[in-house]
């Protein structure tokens, strides 16, 4: 169980240092204090881990038709979600969440490789396939 607990915390914590940087860069993301950042963070992924993948799998004709972006608009969707739910994180508009959805996933992915050495999860075997 240890092993899991420890990516989970370094994704979120992760999650939670892109929503902090994000709501410095757009004007229209604040927090009111720690505790909403840390559980947005915590909502923002469980919401991408859970009800993300459900949506992706209903819009699939239309992600097809848009060449997947509409992905985009699912992901301004799930701060938008995030935000309603928590107390102290506010989100002024769609274009906000859209913008800054597309600015956190960037952070995150820039972070996470930081984090994680730049290894990627899965590594070529030896004779060169992926697994």
């Amino acid at each position: 169980m240890l092993n899991n607990l420890t990516p989970f915390l370094l994704h979120w914590g992760i999650i939670a240092l892109s929503l902090w940087v994000a709501s410095h860069v757009f004007h229209g993301i604040k927090f009111a204090n720690t505790p909403s950042l840390v559980v947005s963070a915590l909502l923002l992924g469980f919401a991408n881990a859970i009800v993300r993948p459900l949506l992706i799998v209903f819009t699939l004709p239309l992600t097809f038709v848009t060449f997947g972006f509409f992905l985009l608009v699912i992901n301004a969707l799930m701060i938008l979600l995030v935000s309603a739910m928590v107390k102290g994180f506010t989100v002024s508009g769609f274009w906000t969440a859209f913008f800054a959805s597309i600015f956190i996933s960037v952070l995150s992915f820039i972070f996470g490789s930081f984090f994680s050495g730049g290894t990627p999860p899965i590594a070529p075997s030896q004779n060169g396939t992926w697994l």
